[in-house]
């Protein structure tokens, strides 16, 4: 069961999957979860990171729609954030040096005992905790 990061999310809404091979296979993998073929799991910080990227790189009306099916999407189970997982978050910063949103999504699935984070971004392979794998 891992932890999807929020850029599997955004590569298909950028990239063209027929163009970019990231968007293709995150498109791919999203559809497993949605057809309930992979359980999987992300935080409610995931969609404040998809909507604000997509508002920055295109328009506020993409970012709500976005955002809108984000929320929607079958089969995800979505995770909170609290005081606890910022803590856990806190310890991941000083020890890896990660950024504070990688730190917090590190944290949200560490702390709900998942060990795999499915991502592009390579920030994640310093952890210890949690094996990066990729859609």
């Amino acid at each position: 069961m891992p932890y999807v990061d929020s850029n599997v999310f955004l590569f298909p809404v950028i990239y063209r999957a027929e163009d970019v091979e990231e968007a293709r296979r995150a498109k791919s993998f999203l559809l497993k979860i949605a057809r309930g073929e992979v359980e999987a799991y992300t935080s409610t910080i995931t969609w404040d990171e998809v909507v604000w990227v997509i508002r920055k790189i295109f328009n506020f009306e993409l970012s709500l729609e976005q955002g809108r099916r984000f929320l929607e999407f079958p089969n995800l189970k979505f995770l909170s954030v609290k005081k606890s997982t910022v803590f856990v978050a806190h310890k991941l910063l000083e020890r890896y040096r990660l950024k504070p949103r990688d730190a917090l999504h590190a944290a949200v699935a560490i702390e709900n005992g998942l060990t795999e984070i499915v991502s592009y971004d390579r920030d994640f392979d310093v952890l210890k905790e949690l094996k990066r794998i990729e859609p």
